[in-house]
């Protein structure tokens, strides 16, 4: 399969290695843009008021992985690949392996899953990968299930065009409980800035998420799929089908019955 990959933790990530290295080996021609240095966190941010810039990456790859570092977001890269650098669509946008899970409510943030979504945006099903821990750097059992899917994938496309969210456990390849679909849960945080000054006497601000608790959006639910994060609790891989839409069907039904009026 032509596969692009892009990541927000930077072209020397050992994850995105991992992953690219891993789908070239198993034969898969694979093309790797992602930015020039880490951009986690930076949602599905586009750059608009400077130029962007990417310059050809060699010796960090798979000798048959052709490489771009990109001045640009994680968005950037995948539209810039898409439009720009490649001479013909891929079959698959994959992002990842990120360092750290991406789970609930953070894909909001996550420039990892923005990469892969925006793939979805221009009608290629993507794939997202992350491995949830920030300290382990062995990606191998991640990479091994990024290849198994892919290969599946290849057999049996999906169904419909979608954006696959996975997260790894960061434990031992022999306890990983299996692989089960999720749907998204709910994490919290309580968004702490710590107020610092400068050398020259100037305030600044540095902010730090502190989870405050995991809960579930709706347990009438659970009996359809379990969440993510209870599922990565209990070390499943899980697998999250997403999409770009964020109509709430609910809120369509309930707001018809309003009586909406314009001032006068």
């Amino acid at each position: 399969m032509k596969l692009l990959i892009s990541n927000d933790d930077g072209i020397y990530a050992l994850g995105i290695r991992a992953l690219a290295n891993s789908l070239a080996e198993a034969g898969h021609d694979v093309t790797v843009v992602c930015p020039d240095r880490e951009r986690s966190a930076t949602g599905h941010g586009l750059t608009l008021h400077q130029p962007i810039r990417a310059e050809i990456v060699e010796s960090i790859f798979h000798p048959s992985v052709k490489a771009w570092a990109c001045s640009g977001t994680p968005s950037d890269c995948v539209k810039l690949a898409l439009w720009a650098l490649l001479d013909h669509p891929p079959d698959l946008v994959l992002s990842g392996i990120n360092h750290g899970s991406n789970l609930g409510t953070d894909v909001l943030y996550s420039g990892t899953v923005s990469a892969a979504m925006e793939g979805v945006i221009e009608g290629i099903p993507s794939i997202a990968f992350s491995l949830t821990s920030f300290s382990s750097s062995d990606f191998q059992s991640a990479a091994a299930f990024a290849q198994s899917l892919v290969a599946q994938l290849a057999k049996q496309p999906l169904p419909e065009l979608l954006l696959l969210n996975v997260n790894v456990p960061a434990v031992a390849a022999a306890a990983i409980a299996g692989v089960k679909v999720t749907r998204q849960g709910i994490r919290r945080y309580i968004d702490v800035f710590e107020k610092r000054l400068d050398p020259r006497g100037k305030t600044y601000y540095w902010l730090a998420g502190e989870l405050l608790e995991e809960v579930d959006e709706d347990s009438s639910l659970s009996e359809l799929a379990p969440t993510d994060v209870q599922a990565i609790r209990d070390n499943y891989i899980t697998i999250t089908p997403l999409q770009y839409n964020l109509t709430a069907a609910t809120g369509l039904a309930s707001l018809k019955n309003w009586n909406f009026t314009f001032p006068d």
